[in-house]
């Protein structure tokens, strides 16, 4: 668990020692975690956001080709939401009545789907910007048999988003001498501000359920 957080914390210093033992190899690591990570709704741990934007930071050392990662990682995201959707039309309705076990938590199901109840369509892009919704909120859609063209187009429009701001911060600002004194610091802050929005929804229904009490 903790070499888990330590990668999480310190990404850019693991991929520069994967780069420099592996090489080429590094974009086939960064493409599976992207997929894994927003395709399989068994692995929503995996880093996202602070990894993105770890990645864009080592491309603007020239470390990994820019050319190659963004595009990569762009069909990784959208391959990945695609067949998380598949899965969850595959399976139906039927998911949530199974039980939560090592591979699969119930809660964070009835979560996405409490996101996406609220905000539709919109949820797709929407949730590419908050962990562990992000791995759901595809499947939810499928579950939920929505158009295919119309998931489609907010899947390719989330991921040029998600792709776009993370990867993109990390190559125009994660060279400043400020961020790369304070990188544990700036990816720690990225992790807060990805949970933030789950933390508002718990608050909320607190909130509610406090008022329901008292009535």
């Amino acid at each position: 668990m903790s070499e888990f957080i330590d990668f999480f914390l310190h990404a850019e210093k693991h991929l520069e020692w994967f780069i420099t033992n592996y090489n080429i190899w590094i974009y086939a690591l960064l493409f599976a975690i992207i997929f894994c990570e927003t395709g399989l709704i068994v692995t929503p741990f995996l880093p996202g956001d602070s990894l993105l934007f770890a990645v864009g930071a080592l491309a603007g050392k020239g470390l990994i080709d820019w050319r190659i990662i963004a595009p990569l990682l762009l069909v990784a995201a959208i391959l990945g939401d695609g067949v998380n959707y598949a899965i969850g039309k595959w399976l139906g309705p039927k998911v949530f009545h199974y039980e939560s076990s090592r591979f699969f938590n119930k809660a964070h199901l009835m979560k996405a789907h409490a996101f996406y109840e609220k905000y539709g369509g919109r949820a797709i892009i929407l949730a590419r910007f908050v962990p562990i919704v992000r791995t759901f909120a595809p499947f939810v859609a499928g579950v939920g048999s929505m158009n295919y063209s119309k998931f489609a187009f907010y899947n390719v429009t989330g991921a040029i988003l998600w792709i776009g701001i993370f990867l993109g911060g990390g190559y125009y600002f994660g060279g400043l001498e400020i961020v790369q004194k304070n990188m544990k610091l700036v990816i720690l802050g990225i992790i807060v501000v990805s949970v933030l929005p789950i933390a508002w929804e718990f608050f909320k229904a607190w909130l509610d359920k406090r008022r329901e009490n008292a009535a």
